[in-house]
């Protein structure tokens, strides 16, 4: 149940460069949700604020996420949960060597009527056809089924047979890649990873988490969640983070962070051109004003700071760039490489 009222969630046509009073209810109301969800949330997975919040992010702004962390860290259950309180269907693929792309998108039967005997094919709709899709291990598939999931992520449709079937709003890809063991994977083609807005780290818990965790999943009870928003509020919360205002010289800040990253560039700082093969391209610029917009709404902001950017910059660039030997050989790690650009590149006054 919406926990939202109608009329002061829906946005108004006007001036982008103004914040709309009905917009600063929008956001201030966000940010309540926003802190009940994480309460919420608290009660069935000990810390990963930062991930819920990622998450969250790339809900609003209309984007997909990449989840990496090592197994028994509660990523489907954390993504379950996430769709439980925002009133979102989820259905959930494990990608393994055998898996087609028909087992993703759905595929065409010969259907018989009754009475007549009349015979016709009838398309079958696959897993793909959800609100939150998450795709466990994405990278053990080949990349011919990997890429059934790229015109679904990119158009929000699905073609079979000439024929195009549109995809139900809002539609959100998780995907979960382990770190640890690389046998038998098929590496994301750029492509694909470029679809990904973010990619999101999830980490060990913290011995405080890691006590609780213990000795709550080993006793009795489970917790029962409310939900806090439902499909027409993040359709409406997504038109609104587009409203959200960012001044030149932050938009001017996210450019030059992306045109930095490109080693061949005239831009690029000496120890870009050492470490990097390959920058980011324009989709990223798209990602960080975008995922900065979504972070301020959820702080209440209807104004984009330039910490908004520096903030989605990591899940937003990290797997974008791709690195040299030279920085595998000095341990030179995506993170690190971002963390040097922002003394290098900063805000325009």
């Amino acid at each position: 149940m919406s926990k939202l009222g109608s009329r002061e969630w829906e946005p108004k046509a006007g001036d982008s460069k103004s914040a709309d009073p009905t917009d600063l209810r929008a956001a201030e109301e966000l940010a309540k949700v926003y802190q009940q969800m994480s309460e919420q949330l608290g009660r069935v997975i000990y810390g990963q604020t930062n991930v819920l919040r990622q998450v969250l992010i790339a809900m609003f702004a209309q984007g997909h996420c990449m989840l990496e962390g090592v197994p028994g860290l509660a990523k489907t259950l954390m993504i379950s949960t996430i769709a439980q309180l925002l009133s979102l269907d989820f259905k959930r693929i494990q990608f393994t060597p055998d898996l087609m792309p028909s087992d993703i998108t759905g595929t065409e039967i010969l259907d018989e009527e009754e009475g007549t005997g009349r015979r016709r094919m009838r398309f079958v709709k696959g897993p793909v056809f959800t609100n939150i899709l998450l795709g466990d291990e994405i990278n053990r598939t080949p990349p011919k089924t990997q890429a059934a999931l790229l015109q679904a992520m990119q158009e929000y449709q699905v073609t079979c047979a000439g024929e195009n079937f549109a995809l139900e709003k809002p539609f959100l890809v998780l995907g979960t890649q382990n770190p640890i063991e690389q046998e038998g994977t098929y590496p994301l083609p750029e492509a694909q990873l470029d679809r990904f807005m973010f990619k999101v780290l999830v980490e060990y818990p913290s011995f405080e988490e890691e006590l609780a965790i213990a000795e709550q999943t080993t006793s009795t009870g489970t917790p029962v969640l409310q939900p806090y928003l439902d499909k027409d509020d993040i359709l409406t919360l997504q038109k609104v983070v587009r409203k959200v205002i960012v001044g030149r010289s932050v938009s001017t800040f996210a450019v030059k962070l992306v045109r930095a990253t490109r080693p061949r560039s005239s831009e690029a700082p000496d120890f870009i051109k050492k470490y990097l093969s390959w920058g980011a391209g324009p989709r990223a610029c798209q990602a960080l004003l975008l995922g900065a917009k979504a972070n301020a709404l959820l702080d209440g902001r209807v104004h984009v700071s330039a910490d908004d950017i520096r903030y989605v910059a990591f899940p937003v660039l990290r797997h974008r760039l791709v690195t040299s030997f030279a920085a595998e050989s000095d341990g030179i790690t995506q993170d690190g490489i971002i963390e040097r650009l922002f003394t290098v590149i900063r805000e325009a006054d």
